[in-house]
């Protein structure tokens, strides 16, 4: 494994994981894709970066991408009534970011 990956020691376990899990898209998502190639978005539907990150939309020549996250992927903060993102889907961004994606 890569050493300049912040879990390199757990990174097979991490990856095995990760990819255990078969990508269910929503509606939503698929809207979003054929939106995308109507406008002439070209991309890889569902694509899984060599780390093992699922991407919904993905251009991975460029690494650029779209993530179609809905309400699960937020937290609402109670009193400024604002929605963040979740802890699960902060980590993928923070990862992406790192490998060089553009999301």
């Amino acid at each position: 494994p890569d050493r300049s990956f912040p879990l390199s020691h757990y990174h097979r376990r991490l990856q095995s994981a990760y990819q255990r899990v078969e990508p269910t898209p929503s509606r939503l998502q698929r809207e979003v894709a054929a939106a995308l190639d109507r406008v002439g978005w070209t991309d890889v539907f569902e694509h899984v970066t060599a780390e093992g990150l699922s991407l919904d939309m993905a251009q991975p020549a460029t690494k650029r991408a779209v993530e179609v996250d809905g309400p699960s992927h937020f937290l609402k903060n109670p009193k400024s009534k604002t929605y963040v993102e979740n802890g699960s889907t902060r980590c993928k961004s923070r990862l992406l970011r790192r490998l060089g994606w553009d999301v």
